[in-house]
């Protein structure tokens, strides 16, 4: 299977921050690497491979490398969460008209235009009933069959709608998931309870979203591009995951790691998020488990290199005037160092010197993204990363267009460019 080919799966086989997390774990298992429990003692060997989840939705793999206890960790990171609709607590809502809508509210900064009238569906994470009220059971429910529709007003009742139309979230966005139903009260339990085949009483609670169903495809006159949900940030997850699985059987002095967080669209500030203290954590057992002590764990990380992997904004035909005049990356390009004046990205000369390096020696061609001086950007992984762990890294990510809109478009190029430049990096 080909790495595009590979990706379109991977896409489809992920509608949620969760699933991709499931999805990563089950590629690894398959590769040999062994789960761990945090509340276990770690034992690890050198050259091992492992890897833990944080909250379902977050995962952590890693090869111990064999390079002594003060072996560095060469990492990559990426985010599983992408915008989106989440499904509120109580969400029934009957219509006047006998319509069944479902009350959701914005995770993150989707374009909420890109969301009307698609065959949508729900995916997401139930919590049921354990022995011990500490320790619920936890599932993953995904409804393949589209359910619900967003419907637009229609433009007789909205002549202005082309010129400009500001939305309410709580209006504007309700889905339609039946023109009728006698018993609205509970329909969501009630279908996931069926589609999980178990009595709805079981059910404490969920995390619901609602996702596009349409697979991911490629497009164009060469099958150049690839448009997909989600794209932003799971086409760096997939990297990553490809890159760990082709290198995980090959020695190493370097911990290689891969770090997929959750919570980036939100501003990371979760357990399972980039600014909490979970990577640190993690690093800091790695490094005990093979016998350093805080002298050795010191100098891994001094000696230690991060990859944060976030998708970029690739120069629009449409719209040049949004980029800056001579560094806006275009689709086909390669992958992109981000750079910001003001340490929204970790990104330095040294940084960027080192990732054009690694592209240089695996024949892949490098692009860079700076912001427009009058258009603000947003931040990512890496500075967050870099306030808990003092690291060497760059921020960089392949070029795509609409980011943030339920259908993403890339270069399939550029990821194959990425899969090598990061495989090549887990080599050194």
């Amino acid at each position: 299977m080909n790495v595009i080919t590979d990706l379109l799966d991977f896409l489809d086989s992920s509608p949620l921050n969760f699933h991709a997390v499931a999805t990563c774990a089950c590629r690894l298992e398959k590769a040999g690497f062994v789960r761990l429990d945090p509340s276990d003692r770690w034992e690890i060997a050198p050259a091992g491979k492992y890897y833990v989840t944080a909250n379902d939705s977050a995962i952590f793999a890693f090869v111990a490398g064999d390079g002594g206890p003060a072996s560095p960790f060469h990492i990559i990171a990426a985010h599983s969460d992408s915008p989106g609709l989440r499904l509120k607590p109580c969400c029934e809502m009957p219509s006047a008209g006998g319509a069944l809508r479902l009350n959701v509210e914005v995770y993150g900064g989707p374009i909420l235009y890109t969301w009307f009238d698609r065959p949508l569906s729900i995916a997401g994470r139930v919590i049921t009933r354990c022995a011990n009220p500490l320790r619920p059971a936890h599932r993953l429910v995904r409804f393949s069959k589209p359910l619900l529709t967003i419907p637009h007003l229609a433009i007789h009742f909205n002549r202005g709608v082309n010129e400009g139309n500001p939305l309410s979230k709580q209006r504007d966005m309700i889905p339609v998931v039946a023109l009728s139903e006698q018993n609205p009260e509970g329909f969501v339990r009630r279908a996931v309870a069926n589609e999980l085949d178990i009595d709805q009483n079981e059910i404490i609670d969920y995390d619901l979203s609602l996702y596009d169903t349409t697979p991911a495809q490629t497009i164009g006159a060469d099958n150049g591009m690839v448009t997909s949900g989600r794209l932003d940030d799971l086409s760096m997850v997939h990297a990553a995951l490809t890159a760990m699985l082709r290198t995980c059987d090959t020695s190493c002095h370097a911990t290689r790691v891969m770090a997929i967080f959750d919570n980036e669209e939100t501003g990371s500030g979760t357990k399972q998020g980039a600014g909490s203290p979970v990577l640190e954590f993690i690093l800091r057992r790695i490094s005990s488990a093979l016998g350093a002590n805080e002298e050795d764990y010191m100098r891994s990380v001094a000696e230690s290199f991060m990859i944060s992997a976030d998708n970029a904004h690739g120069f629009h035909p449409n719209y040049p005037e949004k980029y800056d005049p001579t560094n806006h990356p275009v689709l086909g390009g390669g992958p992109c160092i981000k750079i910001n004046a003001n340490c929204k990205y970790m990104t330095d000369a040294d940084s960027a010197a080192v990732f054009a390096s690694i592209c240089a020696d695996a024949g892949v061609p490098c692009q860079y993204f700076v912001n427009h001086s009058d258009v603000a950007g947003g931040s990512t992984l890496g500075n967050i990363l870099t306030g808990r762990i003092p690291l060497r890294g760059v921020d960089m990510g392949a070029p795509v267009w609409a980011m943030h809109s339920i259908r993403e478009t890339a270069s399939a190029a550029d990821h194959a460019y990425t899969v090598d430049a990061f495989t090549h990096f887990f080599r050194l």
